[in-house]
């Protein structure tokens, strides 16, 4: 498995703790050079100092990933720098609980503009390059919650049953093009996006 990772170029959001941690920890134990993006940028910094202590490649980014241009920037700068993008992790996101009849218009939009505009600016920004390559895996983070519902997260899951229904489609109109997309659906996991308002996972 490690020469599946080994060489390549690997890009995390949400990265500074919880899920996005994890997954570029194992990358950079697996041999990937992975930048770690996240909306905390200290706290992005401290964990790629910690996998470079490890031994890995690792460099850091801060990153707010409902804007969109940043989002590019990051992407395509990571990209020039080291000649290919081999994954994109758009893995960033953010849970509001609570009944709907409670949840204000800020709320929603905070929800959207994070879990499914952050997805969607990951995708924006990595495709195109990796179509260009001819290669590439794009790995969307939903939950279980885009499988299922229940009270109390529905504008959570419908977040997520956007970022399913995304990944679906677009795996169906990538493969022809050699990009792989693939979309996560983890149950209840202890990470900071719990206490809701951080983004990452």
């Amino acid at each position: 498995m490690k020469a599946v990772f080994e060489g390549k170029v690997a890009s995390v959001t949400g990265a500074a703790s919880g899920i996005g941690r994890a997954l570029s920890e194992e990358l950079a134990r697996r041999g990937a050079a992975v930048v770690l993006a996240d909306l905390q940028a200290e706290e992005a910094d401290a964990a790629a100092a910690a996998l470079r202590a490890a031994g890995g490649s690792a460099t850091a980014a801060g990153l707010d990933v409902a804007d969109f241009e940043s989002v590019r920037r990051l992407i395509e700068r990571v990209a020039a720098e080291h000649g290919h993008l081999d994954f994109i992790f758009n893995n960033a996101g953010i849970g509001v609980g609570g009944e709907i009849r409670d949840h204000t218009i800020a709320a929603w939009n905070r929800i959207i503009d994070v879990n499914i505009r952050g997805v969607v600016h990951g995708v924006q920004a990595a495709y195109p390059i990796m179509v260009r390559q001819g290669s590439g895996h794009i790995v969307n983070t939903a939950s279980m919650a885009g499988l299922s519902t229940a009270p109390l997260t529905t504008s959570y899951s419908a977040t997520k049953h956007a970022v399913v229904g995304l990944s679906k489609g677009l795996r169906a109109e990538a493969a022809d093009l050699g990009v792989k997309v693939s979309v996560l659906c983890p149950g209840v996991i202890r990470t900071p996006a719990l206490s809701g308002g951080r983004y990452g996972r």
